[in-house]
């Protein structure tokens, strides 16, 4: 691996600018059995959205794909806390790379009691998705209203000394508005954005594919919209020095370095994984070989250097 894609996120040192993302490698084995995937490949692996109590999740189906994208409806199917942290967590080898868990919760109060579970664990952050559109309770509501948003991260931030991201929804009017807040009750972080929300309609049945009705957009399609949403929270962010892991639609070195320039310091990997496993080796060689062209020792001397028209 090249040094020069090493960076530094909220005191921690990733190996590379690249986070996979929560729900698109289960709690972290799903992609040790590819045969030329490494770990070492990634700065972080976030962990499957966890909630106090284990969850079955939605009624089927619960994937569709669209065009350039994809709907996901899983609705937090998880083990609860208690099984992640005393049966998985021991499991993964924290030595090749950073672990993110994500707290999950239909409540305050639950997100709280999760963070506070995760604090005395050996994770090395803490993600709280206030933003999950394919719930029918917590995530949406509490992630599109700024009061809420502040309410969960101040609640979390009282019981961790971890770094916190706070994942921001596209879905809401002004997102820089809810970072500001986030920021203000304690966030260390922001992972921009979650999925859009979507729906897929069988024209024969005349009913939503998903079993949900409505699920999370993501993949190629989303990818104007958070890179618009990345560069409107770092205007917010860079002023306290508050990092962003900008994901929507990454796919290759390309995408990411769009991320990096609009004010991301790392880039999350999701939806290409699914059909490309080794995104990740090609993702940092194109990386890398772009920052030699452009004479940079590292991914710092690229974030945030968008400049505007006009």
């Amino acid at each position: 691996m090249n040094k020069n894609l090493a960076t530094e996120f909220c005191g921690l040192n990733f190996n590379t600018p690249l986070v996979l993302l929560s729900g698109c490698v289960g709690f972290g084995e799903e992609y040790t059995r590819v045969e030329g995937f490494s770990n070492r490949d990634v700065g972080a692996v976030c962990l499957k959205g966890t909630t106090l109590a284990a969850r079955a999740g939605n009624q089927p189906h619960r994937v569709t794909e669209t065009p350039a994208g994809m709907i996901n409806a899983i609705g937090l199917q998880n083990p609860g806390t208690a099984a992640v942290i005393n049966n998985i967590l021991p499991t993964l080898d924290f030595d090749e790379t950073k672990f993110i868990a994500n707290v999950s919760g239909s409540t305050i109060e639950e997100y709280e009691e999760v963070t506070r579970l995760f604090n005395d664990s050996p994770i090395d952050a803490i993600e709280i998705n206030i933003s999950c559109p394919n719930v029918k309770e917590g995530g949406v509501t509490f992630g599109n209203n700024p009061d809420m948003s502040a309410r969960v991260v101040e609640a979390c931030r009282r019981v961790t000394n971890k770094p916190l991201i706070t994942k921001l929804s596209p879905n809401q009017t002004d997102i820089a508005e809810n970072a500001r807040r986030c920021i203000e009750a304690g966030t260390d972080a922001f992972a921009a954005i979650n999925t859009l929300m979507g729906m897929a309609i069988n024209i024969e049945s005349r009913q939503p594919v998903i079993g949900n009705n409505q699920g999370g957009l993501s993949g190629p399609a989303i990818k104007p919209v958070a890179l618009l949403k990345v560069h409107q929270v770092h205007q917010v962010a860079k002023q306290h020095n508050v990092p962003i892991i900008g994901q929507g639609g990454i796919c290759s070195a390309e995408d990411a370095i769009e991320f990096l320039i609009a004010g991301a310091s790392a880039v999350g990997v999701g939806t290409a994984l699914f059909y490309d496993p080794l995104v990740c080796k090609q993702i940092n060689n194109g990386i890398s070989e772009y920052l030699q062209k452009h004479k940079l020792t590292n991914i710092s001397e690229l974030v945030g250097t968008l400049s505007l028209n006009g």
